[in-house]
């Protein structure tokens, strides 16, 4: 190689690694700008998963419960995901507090406010009367409470709402979020512990049974959730857990739009990706 050719390659890789990464609001706002449009007189389904906390564990569930979310509500091209990668397995942006509130805000900017379903869909760590965890090395932590997560969600405008959150503690969201036109669900009670979230883990207890399993199968929303319920319950029981006791809350108007996505589900059902939770595998 001449030397012409080696200093130019140099010169590249020199200025190549004191480039500025793209920062979290640049990669954000280029994976909304990509978001597909809303269909008008379509029931579309616009969705957001985030993984609140830094354990490997959450960060792997986001990822693949963005897939399952976006194939299961015919959301493709629709669909965001807040998570660390790992390797070649990229999320769309990196999560925090202010990531969500922008993400919400970003997809609610695609939809029709009025026809069409925002889903949440959290993964983390919750304590106690306060509300999910974040914890991020790089970035501190937090706790956001249902009332910070309330207002994120009326600021993007959008009346009709499919909240699934992941936490132990998660109930407490329920009283607060829950509306006429919206459907909550948690996967523990306000006063319980939810499980499976050691660190080496594919999937949390609620992830893996909710999401990686009863909504591959093709059915209702409701009756995919019911069969988690009673999952979880048998992988508790079998362990000595204090059952999670995972919550549902379903608004008196959300009939309509909760049939229309659940008859544009696959009709075929898909296999599970990822080892179930260590607890559970033994």
């Amino acid at each position: 190689m001449s030397w012409p050719l080696k200093a130019s390659l140099a010169l590249v890789a020199l200025l190549a690694a004191d480039a500025p990464a793209q920062s979290d609001d640049e990669r954000l706002q280029g994976a909304v700008a990509k978001l597909q449009p809303e269909r008008p007189g379509t029931v579309d389904a616009y969705v957001l998963v985030a993984a609140l906390d830094a354990d490997p564990v959450f960060n792997r569930e986001a990822r693949e419960a963005g897939r399952v979310l976006a194939r299961r509500f015919d959301a493709e091209g629709r669909t965001l995901v807040l998570a660390h990668d790992e390797g070649d397995d990229k999320a769309d942006a990196e999560p925090s507090p202010s990531e969500l509130a922008k993400a919400l805000d970003g997809l609610a900017a695609k939809m029709n406010r009025d026809e069409d379903v925002l889903v949440l869909y959290t993964t983390s760590h919750g304590s106690p009367h306060n509300g999910l965890n974040f914890r991020d090395p790089g970035r501190g932590e937090a706790v956001i409470t249902p009332s910070q997560l309330q207002a994120m969600l009326d600021h993007t405008g959008t009346k009709n709402r499919l909240i699934v959150l992941q936490a132990c503690f998660s109930g407490q969201f329920v009283p607060v979020l829950q509306a006429p036109r919206t459907v909550v669900a948690t996967a523990a009670s306000a006063q319980k512990s939810s499980f499976g979230c050691a660190a080496g883990n594919d999937w949390t207890f609620f992830g893996y049974a909710f999401v990686n399993q009863a909504m591959r199968q093709p059915d209702t929303f409701e009756r995919q959730f019911r069969r988690a319920w009673v999952t979880i319950l048998g992988w508790e029981q079998k362990a000595g857990y204090d059952p999670s006791s995972p919550q549902i809350s379903v608004g008196a108007d959300t009939a309509n739009w909760l049939a229309a996505l659940d008859a544009r589900e696959p009709k075929t059902a898909s296999a599970p990706v990822g080892r179930p939770p260590e607890e559970v595998a033994q």
